[in-house]
């Protein structure tokens, strides 16, 4: 029963975003440029692009985000041990 309701909620939801346009939140800090985010009401999900505009959050991207995370937080572990 739970599960209609917020089927029903979703699409409802996604039809206010296509007319009204989303509302994101982010929900994952990549690098200091590069962030996900996530709409509150239809979930869907993006991410910043090099360019910096908002793009479609693909398993490939989601791949490539969290390489550069990885890459991001070795630099920054390495330049903070150099420091002290």
């Amino acid at each position: 029963m739970k599960k209609v309701i917020s089927s029903c909620g979703s699409r409802f939801n996604a039809f206010c975003c296509s007319i009204f346009g989303h509302h994101y939140t982010m929900s994952r800090k990549v690098t200091s440029h590069i962030k996900e985010y996530k709409c509150l009401h239809c979930e869907k999900q993006v991410t910043t692009d090099v360019n910096g505009k908002l793009a479609r959050l693909t398993p490939e991207m989601k791949d490539i985000n969290a390489t550069l995370e990885n890459l991001y937080q070795k630099r920054h572990r390495t330049s903070h041990q150099q420091v002290a």
